[in-house]
């Protein structure tokens, strides 16, 4: 396993299920044959058919399939501790203008991110009947709705999602790693002026999910999000809780009943939906979107949206070219930058090598030369003592032997064999062209230990 002990590519998985059983591969994931059975159907791998080991032992067995490419969104590892495999991360390479027309492939089943999805959302966190739901699942696909606009929505993403598979685009939740970010939903019918990150009461007040649903023009990325819209109503408070104005019955007059009642307006989910279809590229700024009206509904627009989403591809690729453009003119001043600050390094470093090494050759000196004085005076004394009467001579040398020990004996050719050269402390730049890459390597050495003895 190339990434780590837990996890495995579908390469190496590809190697494995044809190199030995199933349920003996299965073993060492500590998993069931029919468990990575359907890793190898959710990797798409190809896997040998029942009875092929038995073929193989008699020379019986037919060649092994070549193991597909991976398409967009496909999942290309397996961890042992994920639930379903982590998805491909395609670079986005959409097809050449003009595109090539694909083979129509009618798709009606119920897409698999709406498949079971109802019952998901519908286990919701606490809210009030007008508000949109928030499930406590967030692997969903991208949908923000009321309770009573949820089949609408769900069918309407349905037949989307279908009408984009039947022309050849893959519509997945966006893959684990690759980052993709998600366009911020507005649901308000007039969008407000202030930014919505700002607003104390709106951001973050709907559900959202924890990864975009996203649909591939060949492995370019559109982001799709569906939205049920609200609008502005009049609510009046009666008896405890808000009721649409257009609902309120006023009490027939009477002395002894009086309604402690007011109004108010408030953003309450229309029905109508939105679509917004966005960039999930964090280098590029784009998106659009469709909204139904009261007169006609968005899944008649479906075809109209998808080639949209197919002519759309130009404009996001070369936002994505200019993109990448301008992150290589960001990454080359950046270099140019550590070099500058490279090469003022260096130039700080050999100065201060040029120091450093004349610093120490004026401290051996004066080391040498205190050295040098202190023998010059141990040796003055012995010879005064020689010439002094026998009981004082004893104990003038035996003083001197006890000064001797004092200070120690040293050589100041040790202090001079200790000094170094300004390149022994610091190779210049300049001067390493020559060199050889294992020279360079001490020399890297040789600098990290300079800089630990740079204030000795």
């Amino acid at each position: 396993m190339t990434m780590g002990t837990n996890v495995i590519t579908r390469e190496e998985l590809y190697e494995l299920v044809w190199s030995k059983p199933m349920i003996k591969v299965a073993e060492k994931f500590e998993v069931s044959g029919s468990y990575l059975a359907r890793v190898c159907t959710e990797l798409r791998v190809p896997r040998p058919e029942r009875g092929y080991w038995a073929k193989l032992a008699v020379g019986k067995a037919p060649q092994r399939p070549a193991l597909p490419e991976p398409l967009p969104g496909d999942p290309v590892v397996w961890s042992r501790t994920d639930a379903l495999p982590a998805p491909a991360v395609l670079n986005p390479r959409p097809a050449p203008s003009p595109r090539v027309p694909r083979l129509a492939r009618p798709v009606t089943d119920t897409h698999g991110l709406i498949r079971g999805a109802k019952e998901h959302f519908l286990a919701s966190r606490k809210i009030d009947d007008a508000e949109h739901l928030k499930p406590y699942k967030k692997l969903l696909v991208d949908i923000t709705v009321s309770r009573s606009g949820l089949d609408k929505a769900l069918g309407f993403a349905n037949d989307l999602f279908n009408a984009l598979e039947s022309a050849g685009h893959r519509v997945v939740i966006a893959p684990l790693d690759a980052q993709f970010r998600r366009e911020r939903v507005q649901e308000k019918e007039e969008p407000p002026k202030k930014d919505p990150r700002h607003d104390p009461y709106g951001y973050d007040r709907l559900w959202s999910p924890h990864r975009p649903t996203v649909a591939y023009v060949d492995s370019l990325a559109f982001g799709l999000a569906v939205v049920e819209r609200t609008e502005s109503v009049a609510m009046r408070y009666v008896n405890g809780k808000y009721i649409r104005e257009s609902d309120y019955v006023p009490p027939k007059a009477s002395r002894r009943h009086v309604d402690h009642i007011w109004t108010t307006n408030r953003d309450l989910p229309s029905g109508r939906l939105r679509l917004l279809v966005y960039s999930p590229y964090r280098s590029v700024s784009w998106s659009t979107s469709f909204q139904e009206s009261k007169a006609r509904s968005l899944t008649s627009d479906i075809p109209q949206i998808v080639k949209a989403i197919e002519n759309a591809t130009a404009t996001v690729t070369e936002k994505l070219r200019e993109a990448e453009r301008q992150a290589e003119i960001w990454r080359q001043e950046r270099l140019a930058e550590e070099e500058r600050r490279r090469q003022e390094e260096d130039r700080r470093r050999a100065a201060q090598s040029i120091k450093d090494s004349r610093d120490q050759l004026e401290l051996v000196i004066q080391s040498w030369a205190k050295v040098v004085s202190l023998e010059q005076f141990f040796q003055g004394v012995e010879d005064r003592a020689q010439r002094l009467p026998e009981a004082e001579r004893h104990a003038a040398l035996e003083r001197l032997r006890l000064a001797r020990e004092f200070v120690g004996t040293q050589d100041p050719l040790d202090f001079f064999r200790g000094w170094k050269t300004p390149l022994e402390r610091y190779v210049p730049l300049s001067l390493r062209a020559a060199r050889s890459p294992a020279v360079d390597d001490a020399d890297g050495d040789q600098e990290e230990d300079d800089e630990d003895a740079g204030g000795r």
